[in-house]
């Protein structure tokens, strides 16, 4: 894999190149996204992470069913729907995760007795599906105008059977390694908001890829920043 073999790994961005975390495999793929795609959603986005796509829609806030009323904020629901075929235990497992992840920035007391919807389309998943999932809400309530204290993103670490790390691993790299680790951080301080993890790993290594998650969202969120003025900046 040409990424493990990199020791002066740089981050791909559709902005550039950017220098990344130090070390084999530290490297994120290229990031491509695009707002404002669809025209019935409030907010929409598509984002492209190496081969892995997703197509996000924000619905609200709007009217809520009263049996889902929360009366002192606004009610999030994540919808996740497969490339193909009706969703299963990991499409609801990873929309709890994303849920829980969004209801951790978005100022939802602004907006009580109503209702917040994201829909993502799984268009492909070539790896790191979850980190690329959270990626595309973000960048879709941002279009959607949805109040958060925060920006907030995913990144995926693998963890080989010889302890290499490798950042926004493929599903190939997935398949093959001994841990998958996914975490959520916010845009502030790079404050953890959500962990989910796979297979075998020690406290040290959970700590390296965390710090390493921290490390590689600063790209992100550059590249989130770029994305953004670009796209305001044309008028």
């Amino acid at each position: 894999v040409e990424g493990a073999m990199q020791t002066d790994a740089k981050i791909r961005t559709a902005g550039g190149t950017e220098p990344g975390p130090q070390g084999p495999g530290c490297s994120l793929r290229h990031f491509a996204c695009e707002q404002n795609l669809l025209s019935r959603p409030d907010g929409s986005a598509s984002f492209l992470q190496g081969d892995t796509s997703i197509l996000a829609g924000v619905y609200g806030p709007a009217e809520v069913k009263v049996s889902k009323e929360i009366f002192n904020k606004a009610t999030l629901e994540v919808i996740l729907r497969p490339k193909i075929g009706l969703p299963g235990v990991a499409e609801k497992s990873r929309e709890r995760l994303i849920r829980n992840t969004c209801e951790a920035v978005v100022l939802g007391t602004l907006h009580p007795r109503t209702s917040i919807t994201i829909v993502l389309q799984v268009v492909s998943d070539a790896g790191s599906l979850l980190a690329c999932c959270l990626n595309a809400a973000c960048i879709a309530l941002v279009d959607a105008g949805v109040p958060m204290r925060a920006l907030f993103c995913g990144v995926t670490c693998a963890l080989d059977s010889d302890g290499t790390l490798v950042l926004d691993p493929t599903a190939k790299q997935e398949k093959e390694a001994r841990a998958v680790l996914t975490f959520a951080l916010d845009s502030v301080d790079q404050k953890l908001l959500m962990s989910t993890t796979k297979g075998l790993y020690s406290d040290a290594e959970l700590q390296q890829c965390l710090a390493a998650a921290q490390a590689a969202s600063q790209h992100v969120f550059r590249f989130y920043r770029e994305s953004l003025q670009r796209r305001y900046s044309k008028s």
